[in-house]
């Protein structure tokens, strides 16, 4: 599930509220590092909850598509057909 843009993996037996609670604790932890929070997984130990955060990745695919290097979100019309129309190779 996804909670306020951060992926979250919890235990079923915790409620949405502890959840939302611990995704705002981190967030306000990892912002005050100037980072971001990309994944949060909550587990229990007992009576302990274990919570294991990951920072979001800053890696962005890029394209090479008639000679220019962009993201995919940033092609027009004609660029995103040509994308879509090229054919796929599998190495086995």
């Amino acid at each position: 599930m996804f909670i306020d843009g951060v992926k979250v993996l919890a235990d079923p037996s915790l409620t949405h509220e502890e959840i939302v609670h611990f995704v705002a604790e981190e967030k306000r932890l990892w912002e005050s590092k100037n980072k971001t929070l990309g994944q949060l997984d909550l587990g229990l130990d007992g009576e302990e909850i274990i919570v294991k955060a990951t920072e979001k990745s800053p890696i962005r695919r890029i394209r090479r598509i008639t000679g220019y290097l962009s993201a995919f979100d940033n092609f027009n019309d004609a660029k995103v057909a040509e994308c879509n129309e090229r054919a796929k190779h599998c190495v086995q």
